[in-house]
């Protein structure tokens, strides 16, 4: 069993505590299988909420899949606890928002999507449901007065 952290890098612009909404939020995924080194062609997802039981019956995670290619079942789970938003004291550096507890897999690609929140600086003004997919997003600030954002998302996965 691997740990994998997925660091998000971005510029915030009069923005803060950027996170994802919900358990139900979608992690969008490309994952390598450990045992042949198979790609997923197509995207998947896992969420919070998602709990698929293991063999054995012992413990579960958040999905649970066989290989197309060497047929060895595979999972990966999130670790709720490691979950940390991304803040404007963190802009333009890489930091780790979300780990992965992975038997036989391995995240290569990760994939932002909608479902993402943050608030104002400096005025707390919830901006709810960002969608992170163009990587840049903007909107204004009725309270400050002021254009808000989100540029260059980036991110990288580390071994823990």
């Amino acid at each position: 069993m691997v740990k994998f952290a997925l660091q998000l890098k971005a510029n915030l612009e009069n923005v803060t505590r950027l996170r994802p909404e919900g358990d139900d939020f979608r992690w969008f995924l490309k994952l390598k299988c450990g045992n042949c080194g198979e790609v997923s062609d197509k995207w998947q997802y896992i969420t919070v909420q998602d709990s698929v039981p293991l063999k054995g019956g012992r413990s579960s995670a958040s999905m649970v899949q066989k290989c197309k290619l060497c047929s060895r079942e595979n999972s990966i789970d999130i670790l709720k606890a490691s979950l940390k938003p991304y803040n404007a004291e963190d802009s333009e550096r890489f930091k780790t928002i979300l780990e992965f507890e992975c038997r036989g897999l391995e995240p290569v690609d990760f994939q932002p999507q909608a479902g993402f929140a943050a608030e104002g600086a400096e005025t707390g003004t919830p901006f709810p449901d960002i969608n992170l997919q163009e990587k840049d997003w903007t909107d204004y600030d009725e309270k400050a007065k002021e254009s808000v954002g989100i540029y260059e998302v980036t991110h990288q996965f580390k071994k823990c």
